[in-house]
């Protein structure tokens, strides 16, 4: 099963990814793990940090490059959640593209539908759990608008397929939990 989640920050995306890893046994292919895990003795890793420490998007080619790297490893050939990429437009036809390369397909992209504010405090108490320098008030804010700047387009891409499920993410973990795999049980 090939998921995407999207949502804005502080969604439950990263949270429910993982537990739909878990239960479904397809690997969550996190960009914001895969960059923040960047060896920062590279030049590579400190331009990532750089970068999404101001709150800012990584660019395209890095990111499509990492993701199509990571896509092709073999404990993804059954299925991946997807989490932080695509982050616009031209990340979602990249996305289109290199998927329809490997003869390969979404089966459904979950929305993460939640207000900012509730974003915005989700995303701070998770900066002070995991002591994460890119989840600054300033960063988040930045990101939240980016998000509904670049990434909310997004949306509009997706639900024209048909396949777009979404979801009432300001409730509980365990009731949104519900809905996914509710939802899931129909998809696979």
């Amino acid at each position: 099963m090939n998921l995407l989640v999207l949502g804005p920050q502080g969604a439950g995306k990263g949270t429910q990814a993982r537990r739909i890893s878990e239960a479904y046994g397809i690997p969550h292919v996190s960009t914001g793990d895969m960059f923040r895990a960047l060896d920062d003795s590279t030049e590579l890793g400190r331009k990532v940090k750089a970068i999404m420490d101001a709150g800012d998007l990584v660019p395209d080619d890095v990111t499509v490059a990492m993701i199509q790297e990571r896509l092709a490893q073999a404990d993804a050939e059954n299925g991946f959640v997807l989490d932080g990429f695509p982050r616009n437009l031209a990340q979602a036809d990249a996305l289109d593209a290199m998927l329809g390369a490997i003869g390969r397909t979404l089966d459904a992209i979950l929305f993460f539908d939640v207000p900012d504010d509730i974003g915005l405090q989700r995303a701070l108490s998770r900066a002070a759990i995991e002591n994460r320098s890119d989840d600054t008030v300033e960063a988040i804010t930045r990101r939240l608008e980016l998000y509904h700047r670049e990434t909310e387009p997004i949306v509009e891409h997706y639900r024209a397929t048909g396949k777009l499920i979404p979801l009432h993410a300001e409730r509980s973990i365990d009731e949104v939990w519900d809905e996914i795999d509710d939802a899931l049980k129909v998809v696979s």
